[in-house]
C-alpha cells in the first residue's frame, strides 16, 4: 500500500500527543527528529500499559535496530496528533512496529514509518524470545 493511502482504521491502537512550542523548527513545522519521539511514545506507552514491560527491572529490554519515517505533510504547534500503531511482523525476538502520525482533523497521514525492536536479556544482551503478556500485546496489534 502506498503511504498516502494509509488511514487511521488501518491501525489497531492510537495515542494522542500534544505538540509543544519547542517542537517547531525555523521552518515553522515540527522538526523531523520529533516524529521519532512520537514513535517512541506510542510504542513504549503501549508496551508498558498492555504488555507489562518494566523498563527499570524487567528481565528483557527492547533495543532499536532499525527505524524509518516518511514525511507526507507538515505538522506544527499547537497541533495534537494521533500516533497510530500496529505490528507488521512478529518474530521470536524481534518485532516491526508500523506507525502512522495523523493530525486530529485529517484522515490522511502526516507521516508513516516503522521501528524494529530486538528484545534481549537485560544482563547478557543476548536475543531473548518475546513471551507471555508482552507477546500477547504485540499479537493483538498484528496487521
Amino acid at each position: 500500500m502506498d503511504a498516502k493511502d494509509e488511514r487511521r482504521e488501518h491501525y489497531k491502537h492510537s495515542r494522542p500527543i500534544a505538540t509543544r512550542w519547542r517542537d517547531n523548527d525555523v521552518y515553522h513545522h515540527i522538526n523531523n527528529v520529533i516524529y521519532y519521539e512520537f514513535f517512541d511514545t506510542v510504542i513504549n506507552g503501549y508496551l508498558m500499559e498492555a504488555g507489562g514491560l518494566d523498563f527499570s527491572a524487567g528481565d528483557q529490554v527492547g533495543f532499536a535496530v532499525e527505524t524509518h519515517c516518511q514525511f507526507l505533510q507538515p505538522v506544527q504547534f499547537p497541533d495534537v496528533v494521533d500516533a497510530c500503531l500496529r505490528v507488521g511482523k512478529l518474530g521470536n525476538s524481534s518485532v516491526r512496529y508500523e506507525i502512522g502520525i495523523f493530525r486530529r482533523d485529517d484522515e490522511a497521514p502526516a507521516a508513516v514509518g516503522y521501528f524494529v525492536h530486538v528484545f534481549v536479556d537485560r544482563l547478557t544482551g543476548a536475543p531473548m524470545r518475546i513471551s507471555g503478556r508482552l507477546r500477547a500485546a504485540m499479537e493483538a496489534l498484528l496487521a
